[in-house]
């Protein structure tokens, strides 16, 4: 029997269990009531409520315009629809980064007025603090290392992270300090397969990868992308499951067309 289906409801301890006994760990990102229902009632262990709703939900070319406001009502709406799965809430660029005190604030809002379970964070050593401080007011957090999106414009590029000796040291020593400061899990994103298994290895709270190979303890995909919701994205790291965007547009232009030819509504779609 799997850890995942003896629970009834998943909480970090369950995915420190999962770790334990070897079961890997599913995550996808939702940002609204519909999809989150979906979603938890599939099975899944973790829903993400991305800052990607600044992408995919807004249109904005990067993650950093959403705000702390625009994430508490994606993770209200995600809450409302679920009854199983661990809900994680991104904090957003802006609401961490000055200093801990803002960060523990913003952590303290996502979870009174969203009714989430987790928040996350980006960074390693520069945002120890904050967790530390997050995690001692009883609020779990998930950290996130590799490519950090909301330090895009410090990049310059969203290519692979960590493959030079330096970089991949610093991930490492940023990983085990994230651990120490109580960190529940760890995304890594984009990072080589080999640095990732090193760093799952070396960790006993677990790892979810996000283009950083297959011995991480589990999997995160932005759901846009693997609904083949979004057809520009296409990362050697993606495995799109459906292909959304063709079938919508096929069901719409079907619309359309039935109503042009008074086709629709027929007599039995009428009071």
């Amino acid at each position: 029997m799997s850890v995942q289906k003896e629970i009834k409801k998943v909480t970090t301890n369950t995915l420190q269990k999962m770790k334990a006994a070897g079961e890997k760990i599913s995550m996808i990102t939702a940002y609204d009531f519909s999809f989150a229902r979906i979603f938890d009632s599939a099975g899944i262990d973790i829903i993400l409520v991305g800052d990607s709703a600044s992408n995919v939900m807004a249109g904005h070319e990067t993650t950093l315009p959403i705000t702390l406001d625009q994430m508490i009502y994606h993770a209200q709406s995600v809450v409302r629809g679920i009854d199983r799965c661990l809900v994680v809430v991104d904090m957003p660029f802006g609401s961490y980064q000055s200093n801990s005190d803002i960060a523990l604030a913003s952590a303290i809002r996502i979870m009174k007025e969203t009714g989430g379970h987790s928040i996350k964070l980006e960074g390693g050593a520069e945002a120890i603090d904050s967790i530390k401080k997050i995690v001692s007011a009883g609020i779990p957090v998930m950290g996130h290392l590799g490519l950090t999106p909301q330090s895009i414009y410090k990049f310059g590029t969203y290519t692979v992270r960590a493959k030079e000796f330096d970089e991949a040291e610093k991930l490492k020593q940023d990983a085990l300090l994230l651990q120490e400061a109580g960190a529940f899990a760890i995304v890594l994103e984009k990072i080589p397969a080999a640095l990732a298994k090193t760093v799952s290895e070396s960790l006993h709270i677990p790892t979810i990868g996000i283009g950083a190979g297959g011995d991480c303890d589990g999997q995160v995909l932005v759901m846009h992308d693997l609904l083949g919701i979004n057809t520009e994205f296409k990362p050697r790291f993606l495995r799109q499951y459906l292909n959304m965007h063709e079938q919508v547009s096929t069901a719409v232009t079907q619309y359309i067309s039935d109503v042009k030819a008074r086709d629709f509504p027929n007599a039995q779609e009428q009071y």
